[in-house]
């Protein structure tokens, strides 16, 4: 990976820290994002999980949304895990009233499709591109109803059910890597930052 990769940390609410600890591990600085002008100079972007209406009321608030929007049009690298890929999903199911999206993502998720809090599970996942399972905790997690014709599916449930896409520089998955020290998500993330970064200086 290309030294001094600066990756922001969306951290208006959800596991910011449990994110920032693995990109810091693999070698990125990591950087807490709660306003637009600290959006300048990213190479990349991670959305944690946490309450996805939250974090898009938060991310009007405070500006980001935006902002956001603008580079992730532009081709910055983003992964987001649960709520994360919420706001990267261009339509949501079961979106509260008023509900927006960053959007990027040609794809349609659900909400809570696993019910609850007492309904999370962890399980290994099959991940395409990526050698051996994945260990993968999901809380309250989404799932992906739709794959459109600029996403594609790298990662199903054994009963189809979609749970983790890539389209182009942008990452989605329905779980948490981050909650079990799983870091070849994040790995597979920088890849795509530092391909970006190698073609920008070309």
């Amino acid at each position: 990976m290309t030294s001094s990769v600066r990756i922001g940390v969306l951290a208006l609410q959800g596991d910011v820290r449990e994110h920032a600890a693995i990109l810091t591990s693999l070698g990125a600085e990591a950087v807490p994002v709660r306003r637009s002008e600290q959006l300048d100079g990213l190479d990349g972007l991670v959305i944690p999980g946490g309450e996805s209406s939250v974090i898009d009321k938060l991310s009007r608030i405070f500006g980001v949304r935006e902002p956001l929007r603008a580079l992730i049009a532009d081709g910055l690298p983003v992964y987001g895990t649960c709520a994360g890929l919420i706001l990267l999903a261009d339509e949501i199911e079961g979106a509260i009233d008023g509900q927006l999206t960053f959007g990027g993502l040609d794809v349609t998720v659900a909400r809570n499709a696993f019910g609850g809090q007492v309904e999370s599970f962890e399980t290994e996942l099959a991940i395409e591109g990526i050698d051996g399972p994945v260990d993968a905790t999901f809380i309250r997690a989404p799932l992906i109803t739709r794959v459109g014709p600029r996403a594609t599916a790298i990662a199903a449930l054994p009963d189809g059910g979609v749970v983790a896409v890539q389209q182009g520089n942008l990452l989605g998955t329905s779980f948490h890597p981050e909650m079990n020290g799983e870091t070849r998500l994040h790995s597979r993330f920088l890849e795509l930052v530092d391909a970006r970064r190698s073609a920008v200086a070309a």
